[in-house]
């Protein structure tokens, strides 16, 4: 919209494409388009192409069933995998999607990210482990 208004003061291209700070053969095509439709052909219009398989109730839904945890669908252990989500997403919705499609759900629409649980032993004691620590390793320390 910057440019559009440079563009009816009458200024250079060269000075619009420094100004706003795209190359000069963006504001020659800026500049034909202004001139063929004015402002309102510079606006931005909605993105193309084709719409997504789930529409926002669906993806509510989805985003639902998942904090309730893996277990709660019916997995083994409370981890969620690209696989995983595939099921629960085709239970809820009867639509199928490919691994690709389910992370660009997660993370794109959903705003969720990777994480990997960390791998600890079954048998690990915290509490032992603190107590060894402020116990223990002062002693052996002295030791040396």
């Amino acid at each position: 919209m910057r440019a559009a208004e440079m563009f009816e003061r009458g200024c250079a291209q060269a000075e619009v494409a420094r100004a706003v700070g795209v190359c000069l053969e963006s504001v020659r095509r800026w500049k034909r388009v202004w001139e063929q439709g004015g402002m309102q052909a510079l606006r931005r219009r909605p993105a193309t192409g084709r719409p997504p398989k789930l529409d926002d109730a669906q993806v509510a839904a989805v985003e639902a069933a998942l904090v309730q945890g893996a277990q709660a669908h019916g997995f083994e252990a409370d981890l969620w995998t690209l696989e995983r989500v595939g099921v629960v997403v085709e239970r809820l919705t009867g639509v199928q999607l490919a691994r690709a499609s389910v992370w660009r759900l997660l993370t794109g629409r959903l705003g969720w990210s990777l994480q990997r649980p960390q791998r600890r032993a079954v048998e690990r004691d915290d509490a032992e482990i603190a107590r060894w620590i402020a116990h223990e390793w002062p002693r052996i320390k002295k030791g040396q």
